[in-house]
């Protein structure tokens, strides 16, 4: 018996090798993740001081222009190359999420951040994932999508996965308590994070 033309036509899965910043927080490329708590945009530093020792070209990073809550750049410095950051401030809420669509499509950057006032519906997210595979054929790169939401649990629908990154500082140390809330392939887990004297590193699983 003859195989369905269908199944005979489709183009070959396109692997998503991840893409490792410390330990068991990684991130499958050419997908979109979200990262939420109130740390998440020092959890995205992290995120683009790995990206930016593996590959060249910008980070560029989305947020509102009416948004208030902004990115502080200096404090960038010792996370991540704040100079190849390239911010953009749409004055409308339409253009935020186009934005980083058109940035994944075009496959020119690396990392697209979107530091969102709200969560994005399961559409857009599926948009945005198609977007970045496309990226990735166009420019033989591999782009990544991080989508910042408020709040503490996120729940944007369609990830790739979900962590969470709140402060959990001491006297004598700083630290973060780091979450990954949902995963395709892995359970939900926490670890403690600290500054070591390369950078933050995995202390070990809480839970």
């Amino acid at each position: 018996m003859s195989r369905p033309h269908a199944l005979l036509t489709r183009a070959p899965h396109q692997a998503r090798p991840p893409l490792s910043v410390m330990g068991e927080l990684s991130f499958a490329q050419m997908r979109v993740h979200e990262l939420c708590g109130r740390a998440r945009r020092t959890l995205a530093a992290w995120v683009a001081g790995a990206v930016q020792a593996a590959a060249p070209g910008p980070v560029i990073w989305v947020a509102p222009a009416w948004e208030k809550d902004a990115l502080f750049a200096p404090g960038l410095a010792g996370l991540c190359a704040s100079e190849r950051f390239v911010f953009v401030h749409p004055t409308r809420p339409e253009d935020v999420l186009w934005t980083l669509e058109e940035v994944l499509r075009s496959g020119a950057a690396p990392l697209v951040v979107g530091d969102l006032p709200g969560l994005p519906g399961l559409t857009q997210v599926r948009r945005l994932h198609l977007a970045a595979e496309t990226g990735a054929a166009a420019s033989g790169g591999r782009p990544l999508g991080l989508l910042l939401t408020p709040g503490q649990t996120g729940g944007a629908p369609g990830v790739e996965s979900r962590w969470r990154l709140d402060p959990a500082h001491r006297p004598e140390a700083a630290g973060w308590r780091l979450t990954r809330l949902r995963a395709r392939t892995a359970p939900v887990r926490d670890w403690q994070v600290r500054q070591g004297a390369a950078g933050p590193e995995l202390a070990g699983a809480t839970g």
